[in-house]
């Protein structure tokens, strides 16, 4: 019986850490994609007082109808969230994912001009 529970448990833990390393290798989008992204976002980004830049990195993916799902936001910057998600959330874009679900990852970089 213990041999079964000890079984049961690393099978519980090989499956989590398969679901987990999909997750965890994002693919970079492509130029086109990227350029369509901060054409969305625009040359506005909510930076602290003291710093002439914001960075980021946005987790998303891209639904069947074309629009971009802003999964997470990553930033030193505590306005750049809720800006990003408020840019990028549920915006249409002409790229069609090769596979269903895939998840991208992008870096920003916005410098005050």
């Amino acid at each position: 019986m213990k041999k079964l529970n000890v079984l049961i448990i690393a099978f519980t833990l090989l499956a989590m850490s398969v679901s987990a390393a999909v997750i965890d290798n994002p693919v970079k989008p492509t130029d086109k994609l990227r350029a369509e992204i901060v054409d969305i976002i625009g040359p506005n980004c909510p930076y602290d007082y003291n710093k002439n830049e914001c960075t980021a990195e946005v987790l998303f993916t891209v639904n069947n109808n074309g629009e971009i799902i802003v999964l997470s936001v990553t930033s030193p910057n505590t306005k750049a969230e809720a800006f990003l998600k408020s840019k990028l959330n549920y915006k249409k874009v002409s790229h069609r994912s090769n596979k269903t679900g895939e998840i991208y990852l992008l870096p920003l970089r916005m410098i005050r001009e």
